[in-house]
């Protein structure tokens, strides 16, 4: 299907803005203070440089195909989570797939034991990165002891001349159960909004994108308290916990991949940037194709068992337009 000429100018004019949990996306070296053992050559996944090197050029095709159905050009910033390193955010921007883009990247590593971060990636032709930092999340265990988890990773630049503050977040697991962990997320959650405030503190205009996977749904209470900070989340029009989201646990779907935006991105001003719509990445290639995870993400890992696929979630993405 080819786009007329005045298609192919509105393209021109739309934005991407994404985000991906990229499944475990280590390196094969051991670093002695995390537990990252199973992602090594000699780990329990048995985890090679070939399988490695497949993974980051399986990962750079998704990223550069992002958005294309609407926008000339691959997302302007991408959010990442379960990255090990600057070095593997690194080979990525400079996979096959991406190398044609002129990529930079925020990181910083993070306390979290399995040793994965946070990472924005940006594209330098149309984001000017000024300054970054993280921003910690306190949590105890049960023992009343620190907590180490994924800091939260705050972004400032201009996207198209325009100022912005990104906030990417990887929230703690449901691994232990839903309602056991839902406290750690909702301090996450009341983590981002003393960010907020404390931007809006300095420009009560302030534009903010907030990224991540919330491990919580649109409905939920964590993301819910984001939303009152005067937040819109167009991923709610796309739950369907029956049939659609960004990833399946026990055969049901969840959409904690998820991008909201201050609601001063509802506002069609000319010359500023505004709020279309969202979309999951859910392109067929990207699915399982039979057998009973048939629909679901095709992923690199199901349990030991390696896959060779892409990631165990769907990337999401919005598309942002200037107003002439």
């Amino acid at each position: 299907m080819f786009l007329s000429i005045s298609s192919k100018n509105q393209s021109k004019k739309i934005t991407t803005i994404g985000f991906y949990n990229v499944e475990n996306l280590f390196d094969t070296k051991d670093n002695p203070n995390t537990l990252d053992d199973a992602f090594t050559q000699k780990g329990k996944k048995q985890w090679s440089h070939k399988r490695y090197r497949i993974k980051i050029k399986k990962l750079g095709s998704v990223i550069s195909q992002m958005g294309l159905n609407r926008s000339k050009f691959p997302p302007a910033i991408v959010g990442l989570v379960e990255v090990e390193n600057a070095n593997v955010v690194e080979d990525l921007v400079n996979s096959s797939n991406l190398r044609k883009f002129p990529y930079g990247f925020a990181h910083y590593d993070s306390p979290d034991e399995r040793g994965i971060d946070v990472a924005l990636l940006y594209n330098k032709h149309f984001f000017e990165y000024l300054n970054s930092k993280t921003h910690p999340v306190y949590l105890k265990n049960e023992e009343g002891k620190r907590d180490y988890t994924r800091d939260i990773l705050e972004v400032t630049g201009n996207l198209h001349g325009e100022l912005i503050h990104v906030l990417v977040n990887h929230w703690s697991s449901r691994r232990a159960g839903q309602k056991e962990t839902e406290p750690k997320r909702i301090i996450a959650a009341e983590t981002v909004k003393s960010i907020v405030a404390n931007i809006r503190d300095k420009n009560f205009d302030a534009k903010i994108i907030i990224m991540g996977d919330f491990n919580d749904d649109p409905t939920s209470k964590s993301v819910k308290l984001i939303e009152k900070a005067g937040f819109i989340n167009p991923m709610i029009s796309l739950w369907d916990k029956e049939s659609s989201g960004t990833l399946t646990y026990s055969g049901k779907w969840n959409l904690f991949d998820q991008i909201l935006f201050s609601e001063n991105f509802k506002e069609k001003k000319e010359g500023k940037l505004y709020l279309k719509h969202a979309e999951v990445f859910n392109k067929e290639w990207l699915k399982n194709f039979k057998g009973k995870l048939k629909g679901s993400p095709f992923r690199t890992y199901i349990g030991k068992w390696y896959q060779g696929g892409f990631s165990d979630h769907f990337p999401v993405y919005a598309f942002l337009k200037k107003k002439d």
